[in-house]
């Protein structure tokens, strides 16, 4: 089995039914989990800012709203804002206001994309519950960047569009429930931890540069 980088990120898309998988995924998460781990999931422009708090009750990782030009913390959880595409920049986040893509802002397939470019094959794609085909095409780029994509089993996700989407790519390595997405991250995870603990506490690298 392909072994993760011990500097990989984590990005996910999720729109309908999203909160639901995302509150049961986080809560797989261990504490010790080592890699950032960004987030767009389809809220309404006017939505609350009550996302992080809300996530924050089922994770053991912390949670926030990002930051533009924010560092890519390890075991820091990261939300797209209301309104805004969040984008990786070589070892940071940055926040964008320009057109929606795919009917969406922020939109699944610019995180991916953007995460592909600056970071390769240590990415690692995460598709959940969705109504709508965003994410496909992102999950597509990571895959030809060298990076693993899974993939929620359409039959458990509460909408099966975007899943069903991104299989249609053919793009997946995994096809699993939510709880099985994260048991499976918490062992990529354990399987590429550096022997020296200190290792895993670095922020992510850019993929041009030596590991």
């Amino acid at each position: 089995m392909q072994i993760a980088n011990p500097k990989s990120l984590v990005v996910i898309g999720a729109s309908q039914g999203g909160l639901r998988a995302l509150q049961t995924l986080l809560a797989g998460l261990p504490g010790r989990f080592p890699w950032p781990v960004a987030i767009v999931l389809h809220r309404a422009i006017d939505a609350d800012s009550g996302l992080a708090e809300l996530l924050q009750k089922h994770s053991a990782l912390p949670v926030s709203d990002a930051l533009d030009k924010q560092s890519l913390l390890p075991g820091h959880v990261f939300l797209a804002p209301p309104d805004y595409h969040l984008l990786v920049d070589r070892d940071a986040l940055a926040l964008s206001t320009e057109a929606p893509d795919a009917c969406a802002r922020p939109s699944i397939n610019l995180l991916f994309e953007s995460a592909a470019d600056a970071c390769g094959a240590q990415t690692i794609a995460v598709v959940l519950t969705g109504a709508s085909d965003d994410g496909a095409r992102g999950a597509a780029r990571v895959k030809a960047a060298g990076g693993r994509v899974i993939i929620e089993d359409p039959a458990t996700a509460e909408s099966s569009v975007m899943p069903a989407a991104a299989l249609a790519a053919p793009t997946a390595d995994h096809v699993l429930p939510v709880a099985g997405i994260a048991k499976l991250l918490a062992e990529l995870a354990a399987a590429a931890r550096p022997s020296h603990e200190g290792e895993g506490q670095s922020a992510i690298r850019n993929p041009q540069s030596a590991i």
